[in-house]
């Protein structure tokens, strides 16, 4: 990790450089601590230093200084929806996502935080724009849809010959509402039931774990693509997040917020590997790049 812990403190700092994104208002955002937007600037320019224009190896160059940041799960949950601003600490989802919002500033060009936040916004939330907490994308199949839609990513999983596809009616957090705080409320409730009917009987591919040891995979996927991990538990799609990084062998690795590991890092074995054994329900894995 490059940066300095958190002191403390809820206010965002204002510096910026070049042309801003537009984003929600600093208002409307939930920042960790007052040095989560000095962090982000900082990165920001590291980013730009190192001249890389290419989507996945600039994901790979972000994850690789977030290395040792702490996992910490439900930061992204409170008493409303806001845009949570939260460098210092990260789980996979939020991992992935702050490597894509990074990646995507730089890209752009765009190197304050409130780019970085607005390229965030657009990426977590439904048609690129935070609302309440229904128009989170909960689930990663729509995650996938809507980004893809909007052209953010694409999704490589039916590129691949020994890709299958699974249908399944994925509606997890409808039934166990009691998990999920904000479903208290009916009215959001209601909605995210609303979101589940249109993927009843959702049909998604997947690329069994076994062949993610053949040769032909390893070659196709690059440093920095990204990875779910598909589940095979009633109303669940994908249970895990990571990114690929590859050796001078062509291996393949997971990079991730790994809640067991308790921070970001790079998985001991090759991914064929680390999914087999205890990792029963995971059957396979969805793969997705940042587009260009």
């Amino acid at each position: 990790m490059i940066f300095t812990a958190c002191a403390g403190g809820n206010k965002p700092a204002t510096g910026s450089s070049g042309v801003t994104a537009q984003a929600a208002s600093v208002q409307q955002m939930r920042f960790h601590c007052d040095s989560d937007t000095a962090a982000i600037n900082s990165l920001l320019q590291l980013g730009a230093e190192s001249r890389l224009s290419d989507g996945g190896k600039l994901m790979m160059f972000y994850a690789k200084q977030l290395i040792g940041t702490p996992y910490v799960a439900h930061t992204l949950e409170g008493d409303s929806e806001q845009l949570t601003i939260n460098i210092h600490q990260l789980d996979c989802t939020t991992f992935v996502e702050t490597l894509y919002a990074l990646t995507r500033a730089t890209l752009s060009r765009q190197l304050s935080w409130r780019d970085y936040a607005h390229y965030l916004e657009n990426v977590r939330y439904r048609h690129g724009t935070m609302g309440d907490y229904a128009t989170r994308l909960h689930y990663m199949s729509e995650w996938l849809i809507d980004n893809a839609a909007r052209g953010n990513i694409v999704e490589l999983t039916p590129e691949f010959s020994g890709t299958k596809y699974k249908v399944k009616t994925i509606d997890f957090m409808s039934t166990h509402r009691d998990s999920y705080p904000s479903l208290a409320s009916d009215s959001i409730f209601n909605k995210i039931k609303s979101v589940e009917m249109g993927f009843r009987n959702h049909r998604f591919p997947y690329l069994p774990k076994g062949q993610l040891a053949s040769k032909a995979v390893r070659e196709e996927l690059r440093d920095g693509d990204m990875v779910g991990l598909v589940i095979n538990i009633d109303g669940l799609d994908i249970s895990h997040l990571g990114i690929i990084s590859k050796d001078d062998k062509c291996n393949i690795y997971l990079l991730d917020a790994s809640m067991r590991g308790k921070q970001v890092q790079l998985e001991a074995k090759p991914l064929h590997q680390y999914l087999s054994g205890s990792k029963s329900t995971t059957i396979g894995v969805r793969l997705w790049r940042i587009k260009q």
